[in-house]
């Protein structure tokens, strides 16, 4: 009897130790299909950003900052007006937030495979602040940015919306989520391929 015991007391731990390892298994399995998911929901999400980017590819750089302007009025920004030209110093969208911060908007719409570098944000800077009084200088691109531009950008408090942000700012984002975003951080350096 205790030998039958014995042999049922080993043949439950042994299923026991299978069940564990299935469902340890099952669980592992789980978690990667979990995020491949995430993974590609991800991606799908930047895929459709950038295809709400294709009438902004097409507009010249007044109708840009007509666009962005346009944005920052949907996001219940006041005051906003296009001054974008020559003499501009560095400024082509005002306005204001809807908590009352100064906005000062510089626009590019540069090619999809372009990038901005650093010497357009140390100038836009420059002018940003003391020129145009910006409490929120922002910075917008139809292009991503260099890793020496966002890293000047995270040193000096500048917001960046590179094409990935924009985007999603095009599609329903609000402006305020941008403004608080790890400029060294978010985003990445990767051009866009041309359109053939």
């Amino acid at each position: 009897m205790t030998l039958v015991l014995l042999a049922v007391a080993v043949a439950v731990a042994v299923a026991v130790a299978v069940a564990a390892v299935v469902v340890v298994g099952l669980v592992r399995a789980g978690r990667r299909e979990a995020r491949a998911e995430r993974a590609r929901r991800e991606e799908e999400e930047r895929r459709q950003a950038r295809r709400s980017l294709a009438a902004v590819w097409k507009m010249n750089g007044r109708q840009f900052e007509e666009c962005v302007a346009e944005l920052c009025r949907r996001d219940g920004c006041t005051q906003v007006r296009r001054v974008g030209g020559a003499g501009d110093l560095g400024a082509d969208v005002l306005g204001r937030l809807p908590d009352g911060r100064k906005l000062v908007i510089q626009c590019k719409r540069y090619a999809k495979h372009r990038s901005v570098g650093s010497r357009d944000l140390q100038t836009f800077n420059g002018t940003a602040r003391d020129e145009h009084g910006a409490d929120i200088p922002v910075f917008v691109a139809s292009c991503v940015f260099t890793r020496q531009a966002r890293a000047f950008a995270a040193k000096h408090r500048l917001v960046l919306i590179d094409v990935n942000l924009l985007g999603f700012w095009n599609g329903g984002t609000p402006l305020t989520a941008f403004l608080d975003l790890d400029i060294g951080r978010s985003g990445n350096h990767r051009k866009i391929a041309p359109d053939d």
